[in-house]
């Protein structure tokens, strides 16, 4: 992974709890249609990973094109335990089955490209990257099993509404857009557990503003628990996203 991680179908709608325009497992099932319609965002990401004691925290930013699926992340990597200097930002393009990176490191030249089969990581980019692709971060949302309505907030001066869940991975991958159903199938047979809980906080126009997962999965034995945060802003920015070609992708071994 730069840091990857079963699946049970079904859904329990939870009640009304009292939220603002109907059931909350529909409202936040609806966020990725709403993201679609917005066509695109700036987004801001934060990964918190703990295992053995340690935390460390990858930071990224960039623009995403939720009609395309396509967008541009600079991920920023934590300095090493030593307390060395910091690494060089990971340039990340997101596309439909792929995630290219460069400025990857463990040997790859500098002036090349890596690119990852998203369909075939056990956690389907949800970890990996040091970032959740936007639009998969968004529809894990169609997987909702429960949740309720916690109330309203301010977030970066907008009122957001936040609603706290459960989502499952399956039904996730089940009925997300074609575009990320074989990521989203891939995480669900790669994940220790099908569930994952969240926080999602909404606009007055349905948007998603910022979405929270807990994951976990095992890595060589051990537990790892993830916190993986999107936050979605400046809807209808402009993203240009070019994807490298065969010539600049590096073919040789690359170091974990």
């Amino acid at each position: 992974m730069v840091g990857g991680g079963g699946a049970v179908g079904g859904c329990a709608a939870s009640g009304d709890d009292g939220a603002p325009g109907g059931d909350p497992v529909l409202t936040v099932r609806d966020a990725p249609e709403a993201l679609t319609r917005a066509g695109s965002s700036k987004a801001s990401t934060s990964m918190e990973m703990a295992s053995g004691g340690t935390r460390v925290t990858i930071r990224g930013e960039g623009r995403y094109d939720f009609r395309r699926r396509t967008g541009s992340l600079q991920v920023v990597l934590p300095k090493d335990a030593a307390g060395g200097s910091a690494h060089r930002p990971i340039t990340e393009l997101l596309a439909p089955g792929a995630l290219y990176m460069k400025n990857r490191g463990a040997g790859v030249p500098a002036d090349k490209w890596v690119r990852v089969d998203t369909t075939a990581l056990d956690d389907g980019n949800l970890v990996t990257g040091g970032a959740t692709d936007p639009a998969a971060a968004a529809e894990l949302l169609r997987g909702v099993r429960k949740a309720s309505y916690v109330g309203e907030i301010e977030l970066a001066g907008v009122k957001v509404r936040h609603y706290r869940g459960v989502a499952d991975i399956a039904e996730a991958a089940r009925l997300a857009s074609p575009q990320v159903r074989g990521a989203l199938a891939a995480a669900a047979k790669g994940f220790t557990t099908d569930t994952v809980p969240f926080d999602a906080y909404l606009d007055r126009e349905g948007r998603l503003r910022k979405v929270r997962h807990q994951f976990s999965f095992s890595n060589q034995g051990r537990t790892v628990a993830v916190a993986s945060t999107t936050l979605l802003y400046g809807f209808g920015a402009r993203v240009t996203v070019t994807l490298p070609d065969r010539s600049e992708i590096y073919a040789g071994k690359i170091e974990a």
